[in-house]
């Protein structure tokens, strides 16, 4: 392995990851609770695929946006735990310059995808086939466009200080921060992005929960009410895991001179880790029609 940690280069071929500045005594022990977490994704997330991949019965939209859910969180935690893993276990840091460009731009367009797909997942009852499709496809499209900018911003620039990342993962700022021009544009993009794409997220589901909290009140016992309610608020909490998370990394880039480092990439990775492994759980295993076929 290489340690040039400051050579003239402005295309560099490869950048190295350092993990957890600061905790690198802990890497061994970090690993274990995020190899369980990724384990139980991959699980969870395979059999929800399965179950309704076998069982024609659920071949409806519900279950059509589950399991676009599914593959997010798979592409997602695929895209980025394999790679830590191999650094906390292996002191494997080296990751090449296109790898990790893929790895920035699953990261991109899974921050786009998971309310895109939660928000009509809701609703998916009165969603007929090909206006499943349409919605799968404007999702897609969508994040796909968005997340592209993240990989082509950072290709231009050049890079002449370091390729040491102080991260656990190609995350965008922490690359862009390397480059010796103005990234300016990126900062800008890569903020208003986070912000007009939460804001937009964030109406949507208080319009969502405003219908859904109307509905609940609604019904006509207490316990349907509190079954319902339930099931709503871990939904909520599911989102509020990605989205808390995702937002305290994007603006401690910019405004969080005082948190410390390690905090702060632990908290970046929460938002990619955490929800992978609960989405199975609450989409998946509390879905009584997933739940008895698994049982």
């Amino acid at each position: 392995m290489s340690d040039s940690n400051t050579t003239d280069f402005t295309n560099p071929s490869t950048f190295i990851l350092l993990g957890i500045p600061g905790l690198e005594v802990a890497h061994v022990w970090i690993s274990i609770p995020f190899c369980t977490m990724y384990i139980i994704a991959i699980l969870g997330n395979f059999t929800i695929l399965f179950i309704v991949s076998m069982e024609p019965s659920l071949h409806v939209a519900m279950y059509y946006f589950l399991c676009m859910l599914a593959i997010t969180d798979l592409v997602l935690s695929t895209s980025i735990l394999p790679k830590m893993l191999s650094i906390f276990w292996f002191n494997a840091r080296e990751i090449n310059f296109s790898a990790c460009l893929t790895q920035m731009y699953f990261v991109a367009m899974a921050f786009d995808h998971y309310v895109a797909i939660c928000d009509p997942l809701r609703h998916s009852t009165i969603l007929t086939n090909p206006v499943v499709i349409k919605i799968s496809l404007a999702v897609v499209l969508h994040g796909g466009m968005l997340a592209l900018c993240h990989p082509f911003l950072v290709r231009q620039w050049p890079y002449c200080r370091t390729n040491l990342i102080s991260h656990s993962y190609c995350e965008h700022m922490a690359v862009v921060k390397l480059a010796c021009a103005d990234i300016r544009v990126s900062s800008y993009y890569s903020l208003s992005v986070a912000l007009l794409v939460t804001a937009l997220d964030v109406s949507f589901i208080a319009v969502s929960y405003i219908q859904i909290l109307r509905a609940i009140f609604s019904l006509p016992t207490k316990d349907a009410r509190l079954k319902t309610f339930g099931t709503c608020s871990s939904h909520l909490c599911s989102i509020l895991a990605f989205y808390i998370p995702a937002l305290f990394s994007f603006l401690t880039h910019r405004f969080g001179q005082n948190v410390p480092l390690h905090f702060h990439i632990l908290m970046a990775n929460m938002y990619l880790l955490v929800l992978p492994m609960l989405n199975p759980i609450i989409y998946g295993v509390r879905t009584p029609q997933i739940r008895d076929r698994l049982l």
